[in-house]
């Protein structure tokens, strides 16, 4: 009886997308840092405590989705900053983060924002949606029946916004070897990037309604029939708060002109150049603690 109702519920979405719809969609964003495998031993859990209110500003954020039947531009609500900044960490994982995302479903266009250490880039792409498997399980999200559906994402080696800290085995946390003399003008100092791991593939649940049939959801995702009203990836979920349906005066999606045109391919690679010239200038002068190397940039 339930599959039946799923099938009718999918059925009668593809017939209601035959007309016109347009909305926002907002999106509540969390992410999670596991702060005892980054912090290590010499964290006292004050530290990890104030370490994880300050970059409480870059771990929830809200998004909004504005879209129509074939198109969607998709970024972050603007909001004022309070309190104190990330510094340098902030930096480097808004480099990582998408700024303005721009879909058009029936060109399979997808245009994206980047700005990578002070540089700004368009991304010009094409929509790859993942090899979704609709389940059985479903659940209300506001007044709106949400289906279950999964999936897996390959992951780009350069895409550090999904970084995790690599833990090292347990031989090399140890102390200094017997005999081995301590230098405190000179010590070695691992390449931070040797600290860090980026898993090839993630798995990707996310919760959409038939009731609004548009194959659009929050960032790259989509595919499904029915708008995505919840997203679960890694230590990141996104929720739908609020949708306005068929405002009487809707906003215009145009594509974003911001930034050097480059495609995919292009933009992994600059990402992988100046994350291998950052590295040398860190082995070549940074390498050794008192060391007065070369800087990023310099």
């Amino acid at each position: 009886m339930k599959q039946l109702f799923f099938f009718l519920l999918i059925t009668c979405s593809f017939t209601l997308n035959a007309q016109s719809i347009s909305g926002k969609a907002y999106y509540e964003s969390k992410t999670t840092v596991d702060m005892d495998n980054w912090g290590g031993r010499e964290m006292t859990e004050a530290m990890k405590k104030q370490i994880a209110e300050r970059m409480k500003s870059m771990l929830e954020k809200t998004y909004i989705l504005t879209f129509s039947n074939n198109e969607s531009i998709y970024k972050e609500e603007e909001k004022l900053e309070t309190g104190a900044g990330g510094g340098g960490f902030r930096m480097m994982m808004s480099s990582f983060s998408a700024g303005e995302q721009y879909k058009n479903i029936e060109t399979n266009q997808l245009l994206e924002e980047r700005e990578f250490f002070g540089k700004q880039f368009l991304i010009n792409d094409t929509i790859t949606n993942l090899q979704w498997e609709v389940g059985k399980e479903s659940k209300q999200i506001g007044q709106y029946l949400a289906i279950k559906a999964t999936g897996v994402k390959q992951v780009d080696p350069n895409d550090f916004s999904f970084a995790r800290r690599r833990r090292p085995p347990k031989d090399a946390e140890g102390e200094k070897k017997e005999g081995e003399e301590k230098s405190d003008s000179v010590e070695k100092v691992r390449d931070p990037m040797d600290e860090i791991e980026v898993p090839k593939e993630l798995v990707v649940t996310a919760w959409f309604t038939p009731q609004i049939p548009v194959k659009n959801g929050p960032g790259e995702y989509g595919g499904l029939p029915g708008l995505i009203l919840e997203l679960n990836i890694d230590r990141t979920t996104l929720l739908c708060s609020k949708i306005v349906l068929n405002p009487k005066e809707a906003d215009k999606i145009a594509p974003p002109e911001k930034g050097k045109e480059v495609s995919r391919e292009e933009y992994n690679k600059i990402v992988k150049q100046k994350t291998d010239e950052m590295r040398e200038n860190f082995r070549n002068g940074d390498g050794r603690r008192g060391g007065g190397g070369r800087r990023f940039g310099g």
